[in-house]
């Protein structure tokens, strides 16, 4: 029996996703062993400081793609929110199962709604994208940074340090904590970060027989939507220290594509969408990224990085 050995963070949250899909790929190949590796990433590490802070989303999965190309591990699982638009070289997403909940949610201490929290409350997040959008909609909220597993962030509000958090649907869900949410977040008030509640397995350009095995879990049209978020995104150069998410929705031959990138304090948002043929998702992704251009986004963007140099 062949050992494939699988590259994942230690959380709660990335262990279980983790676990779902070695499970889905031992059901295919009973002749493969499956084996977890847990890697510490330095995102797992500093828990003090705003991911903005210390270099984006990429801590999580540094160390892992470290060991992808050493060839300490056969593949990897990844959150593909965690991901940057642009992989290192000799690495790519060779995976992409069928998407979980792309929503964001609410916990909040006394199960009230955005609408229903009296005004001052403290809301919890890591997220500048959530964070904007919230105070866009609620200017009369706290808005703090929160960090830690999920487990920790429960407990924050649990203890009464916050009011409420926002999370993403498909972490809550995928370790069986549906009840702890309070609601789910139209899109229409925050819309997620691109490839929230996707899952992405990440391998060696050169090493097509992981890939053959892992074409078994793909499903079209998660990746044909977050083909053109991801496309999205590398067209404006966003990352986390920018207010910025996007989501596909499949209808049809069709993809709708909408996007959102605003000032972090939430005073401006500018949103638009894009309706196009699937099989061009990365063209839509750059269609939208310009019409947000034309409204202003390369301002806000400018502004903020002219603010990361002080």
């Amino acid at each position: 029996m062949k050992d494939i050995i699988v590259g994942t963070r230690g959380s709660k949250l990335a262990l279980a996703q983790s676990g779902l899909v070695v499970d889905k790929l031992a059901s295919y190949f009973p002749d493969y062993n499956f084996k977890l590796k847990v890697i510490s990433t330095k995102g797992d590490r500093i828990l003090d400081k705003a991911l903005s802070q210390i270099g984006g989303k990429g801590l999580f999965i540094k160390e892992i793609e470290i060991a992808l190309l050493n060839r300490e591990v056969d593949l990897a699982i990844h959150s593909i929110k965690d991901m940057p638009a642009r992989l290192e070289e000799g690495l790519e997403i060779i995976g992409i199962p069928r998407r979980a909940n792309a929503l964001d949610v609410l916990v909040s201490k006394d199960n009230l709604t955005l609408d229903d929290l009296p005004k001052g409350s403290r809301i919890g997040t890591g997220s500048l994208r959530r964070r904007a959008q919230i105070l866009n909609y609620r200017s009369d909220l706290e808005v703090e940074p929160l960090r830690g597993n999920i487990d920790t962030r429960l407990k924050r509000v649990a203890e009464g340090d916050f009011d409420g958090i926002i999370l993403a649907a498909a972490g809550l869900e995928r370790i069986g904590w549906e009840d702890r949410i309070t609601q789910y977040i139209n899109q229409n008030i925050s819309i997620p970060a691109v490839g929230q509640g996707a899952l992405a397995i990440e391998g060696r350009s050169d090493d097509d027989a992981i890939k053959e095995v892992v074409e078994k879990l793909n499903d079209r049209p998660t990746i044909d939507t977050v083909k053109a978020e991801r496309s999205f995104l590398d067209y404006l150069e966003g990352d986390c220290k920018v207010p910025i998410g996007a989501y596909g929705e499949v209808d049809g031959d069709k993809l709708i594509l909408s996007g959102v990138i605003g000032k972090i304090d939430g005073s401006l948002l500018l949103k638009d969408s894009v309706k196009g043929s699937r099989s061009k998702g990365q063209d839509l992704g750059v269609e939208l990224a310009k019409k947000l251009i034309d409204k202003g986004a390369k301002e806000i963007l400018e502004e903020i990085r002219r603010g990361e140099q002080r």
